[in-house]
């Protein structure tokens, strides 16, 4: 009788016609197992412990949590391959390692000709060759920088999304052409028409620049700085251009030295990219450079890069050591003051193939 007390006094109202309990009329069959009362009912004789939440519901909740996008398609499984999923620099570059390369490998020149006295000053006091095993490392840098950026390619759609969200800290995709490209700092709608004399290499070391937590918050500091109301730059284009300067000091193996050292190529090519990335960034916070100092900056800045490399490559470690440590950088002990400046069609930008080389023994042919 006790029991059947109890019962009377907990059970919920029924419906005369078909003897179910009004309360949980309506309710999905997912919803029923989480109603108090068919939960005290179907508890286990060492009791419930409300408080506590299983192993599947968070494996739930971490699986809702960690979808960042709204997937158009419905009803099949999500593949590494799918647009919507972030993509490491490794993954992207071990896709360049296992696709066909050869017609884009047949274009490269690995190293720069010199004759008459500018080749016998290079064999006498210019940097030592790249050792030989370190030669195909360096043929496949190269050999990126030949290729396009494939809008059909299912890699290089999550390489340009992953560059897009890690800037603006969007987590929904956008569309592959489109005015938000120009927000970033590229010319146009269609980023691939940007890159011109860099290629993918281009992108790879953005992607090298934001999927590091160190180096992506210089990646923004930088993109706050080139957001500056008087000292705005485009962000992506001046990026393409430091890749042309680290492509043309790896062919004239200003990079060999450290190379040998490392005995890696790929590292080292990035860190010289983050490394005079970083440099200009600092002359033109410091210098209180505008878009009109743009080739000019580039023009010196790729003398010093090629023939300091190894301090390049210092100072990039101390600031990532400052960062580590939670300090604040060069970069943001001067915060950019003023408004941010919207993108402007109107800005003339000149990057180093816009100006002569500055000797007879460099080309701007990759």
């Amino acid at each position: 009788h006790e029991v059947e007390s109890v019962c009377a006094g907990c059970s919920p109202p029924y419906d005369a016609d078909n003897s179910a309990p009004l309360a949980f009329r309506g309710l999905p069959i997912s919803e029923l197992k989480n109603h108090s009362i068919l939960r005290a009912l179907t508890a286990e004789a060492d009791g419930w412990e409300p408080g506590v939440v299983s192993a599947e519901v968070l494996r739930a909740q971490e699986e809702w949590e960690a979808v960042d996008n709204i997937q158009p398609e419905t009803g099949s499984q999500a593949s590494s391959d799918q647009p919507g999923q972030l993509i490491s620099f490794s993954e992207a570059l071990q896709h360049f390692q296992t696709v066909d390369l050869s017609s884009f490998k047949k274009r490269i020149q690995p190293t720069i000709r010199r004759t008459g006295l500018a080749a016998l000053r290079h064999c006498l006091f210019g940097p030592p060759k790249l050792h030989q095993g370190l030669r195909e490392e360096r043929d496949l840098v190269l050999t990126i920088a030949q290729c396009g950026l494939d809008s059909q390619d299912p890699v290089h759609g999550r390489v340009l999304q992953t560059i897009y969200k890690k800037l603006t800290g969007s987590r929904f995709d956008c569309a592959l052409h489109g005015d938000h490209w120009e927000d970033l700092g590229f010319q146009g709608a269609n980023p691939a028409t940007d890159l011109r004399g860099a290629g993918f290499l281009a992108l790879l070391h953005l992607l090298y620049l934001v999927m590091d937590s160190k180096t992506l918050l210089m990646a923004q500091e930088i993109f706050r700085l080139s957001r500056h109301h008087i000292q705005q730059f485009p962000f992506c284009l001046m990026s393409i251009n430091i890749t042309r300067i680290a492509i043309q000091a790896l062919r004239e193996e200003c990079l060999s030295r450290e190379c040998n050292r490392q005995q890696k190529v790929i590292p080292v090519v990035n860190s010289f990219y983050a490394a005079t990335f970083l440099r200009l960034a600092h002359i033109w916070r410091t210098q209180q450079k505008t878009i009109s100092d743009s080739g000019f900056v580039l023009k010196d800045l790729e003398v010093l890069a090629k023939k300091s490399p190894r301090r390049l490559l210092k100072t990039l470690e101390i600031y990532l050591a400052r960062v580590s440590k939670g300090q604040a950088s060069f970069l943001g002990a001067q915060k950019c003051s003023g408004p941010q400046a919207p993108h402007s069609k109107d800005l003339t930008f000149t990057g180093v193939c816009d100006l002569l080389p500055h000797s007879s023994e460099g080309t701007w042919l990759i």
